[in-house]
């Protein structure tokens, strides 16, 4: 079974950049597409950004043009760089794998996540 390891969050100013990461275990990593997902207080947790197996990526309407995602096979480490935040950007960021493409439904047991704050 995958675990997996989310780092990098912290607070941060509006229109500030963070870069996250997920390091995963395991040696079958580069088969699964990932994605990051977050969760903001009272909230239901949403997908933000996914990457497949092969690069190709897509973004949710809230976050494209500002958030990339990208994978490093090697290092088994997924990354998301978030550009612009905004105040509604504030949540806990998790990653995992996706069942189906855009799905919340997820492969993996959820890590503990990492908060990104954003505030003045």
């Amino acid at each position: 079974q995958v675990q997996l390891v989310e780092s990098g969050g912290g607070l941060v100013q509006p229109g500030g950049s963070l870069r996250l990461s997920c390091a995963a275990s395991g040696n079958r990593f580069s088969i699964y597409a990932m994605g990051w997902y977050r969760q903001a207080p009272g909230k239901q947790r949403e997908l933000v950004a996914a990457i497949t197996r092969g690069g190709s990526t897509n973004y949710a309407d809230s976050v494209q043009g500002r958030f990339t995602i990208s994978r490093d096979n090697a290092k088994n480490t997924v990354y998301l760089q978030m550009n612009s935040l905004k105040p509604e950007d504030t949540a806990v960021y998790y990653c995992n794998a996706p069942l189906s493409r855009g799905s919340t439904r997820v492969i993996f047991d959820w890590g503990q996540g990492t908060q990104v704050t954003v505030s003045s």
